[in-house]
């Protein structure tokens, strides 16, 4: 009987372990605030803030949450069980990888400030920037911009790269580079161009 009671209890935390496996999920509001961070950072806007953002409280839904009459062991093993998904939601944006990419995005900025001004340079709607109008740079100018874009999207696609990495979850860039794309739009100054969902041009 004791067996059998034992074997029922194992079964059953092998089952919450499996359901603790596929519960990670991407923390998109933890993520929009790193993205808001880093972003404003860029823009000259954030400085001496702590570079991890706290995971949100679980919902009514998570396993964390159980009625207070479960047994007190049933209770420790299964927040034990749930820990390793719940420290996944937090996001961590302080690497030296990151730090790098950041720094040169910060440098960059100053120069290319002038063209998403004028919209000769816009924000695409993957995250990235392109030369919108090349017509409203100077000629002599034109070589230096494209450059400057280029440079721009290496960083950022390496950076959407390494906070996946970072995060030990390398199949969220997809998510990542959705939120900064639209996260950058959102902190631009009125009067920058981006793209809309469709890849229309239009102006904040």
């Amino acid at each position: 009987m004791i067996s059998i009671r034992i074997s029922s209890l194992l079964g059953m935390l092998m089952f919450l372990a499996a359901c603790v496996t596929i519960n990670v999920y991407f923390p998109a509001a933890a993520a929009e605030q790193a993205a808001d961070r880093i972003i404003r950072g860029v823009y000259g806007e954030e400085a001496g803030k702590p570079e991890t953002v706290p995971a949100q409280k679980p919902g009514p839904d998570s396993l964390l949450e159980l009625p207070a009459a479960r047994p007190p062991v049933l209770l420790g093993l299964l927040e034990w069980l749930v820990s390793p998904a719940q420290a996944a939601a937090d996001i961590t944006i302080q690497t030296p990888a990151i730090q790098t990419i950041r720094a040169s995005m910060e440098a960059r900025f100053p120069e290319l400030q002038p063209y998403y001004a004028s919209g000769s340079v816009g924000m695409t709607n993957n995250g990235l920037v392109e030369v919108r109008d090349l017509n409203a740079v100077a000629l002599r100018e034109r070589k230096s911009v494209k450059t400057l874009v280029a440079d721009e999207n290496r960083d950022r696609n390496a950076l959407y790269v390494e906070i996946a990495r970072a995060n030990g979850h390398p199949e969220w860039e997809a998510d990542i580079r959705k939120t900064f794309a639209a996260r950058w739009i959102a902190n631009a100054p009125a009067g920058w161009w981006y793209q809309n969902a469709s890849g229309q041009w239009q102006r904040k």
